[in-house]
């Protein structure tokens, strides 16, 4: 085995069937990056079209191996916002750095993870319900009648389904905060959670 397939191999870390789950990618000083995998130097263009594959990576440091996974995705996220349409207003990106250092840190981490979670699940429950429209052999004009009538509804369910379901988190997380505040200061009463 040549020595770069070796090392290719080493930095790989097989699933409990001996496939790669895991895909390393190396940062080196000069901020190329290498795919340990294919042997070869990939660009930021490269781990994005990982990201939209799906695929498991991890980027490492090249000489002290510290995971620089978070900094590369930031990367391509400022690169995108920097694009035509970006995704986030300057209003929702002052709040979210006046999170940092703030008590609520990791829990608004958690809410907006749990949140953008449930709305991919609403996504792909509406893009499973439209499948049938991307077979042209099935589509017919009755087919998009029964499809447009019957969206609305569906729609309407899925966003309310989405809307509770982030309310629910919000609602945890307040408790979250009222518990850890009684814990601090047990000499004061805390209201409970409004609903």
């Amino acid at each position: 085995m040549p020595t770069s397939r070796r090392a290719a191999a080493a930095d790989t870390r097989p699933d409990t069937e001996g496939t790669p789950a895991l895909r390393v990618l190396k940062k080196y000083p000069n901020r190329r990056l290498y795919d340990t995998l294919a042997s070869t130097y990939i660009t930021l263009a490269d781990v994005k079209a990982m990201v939209l594959e799906g695929m498991e990576f991890e980027v490492r440091d090249a000489k002290t191996g510290d995971d620089l996974t978070r900094s590369i995705l930031l990367q391509i996220i400022l690169e995108e916002e920097s694009g035509g349409m970006p995704m986030f207003s300057s209003q929702m990106l002052s709040q979210i750095i006046r999170f940092y250092g703030h008590a609520m840190q990791g829990m608004m981490g958690s809410y907006l993870e749990k949140n953008l979670q449930t709305f991919v699940d609403m996504q792909g429950r509406l893009t499973e319900q439209a499948r049938g429209l991307y077979d042209p052999a099935a589509f017919t004009p009755e087919m998009w009648a029964q499809f447009m009538s019957g969206q609305a509804p569906v729609m309407q369910g899925l966003m309310g389904n989405y809307l509770e379901q982030s309310k629910n988190l919000f609602v945890q997380m307040q408790e979250q905060v009222q518990k850890q505040a009684g814990g601090l200061f047990p000499a004061f009463p805390v209201p409970p959670a409004q609903k």
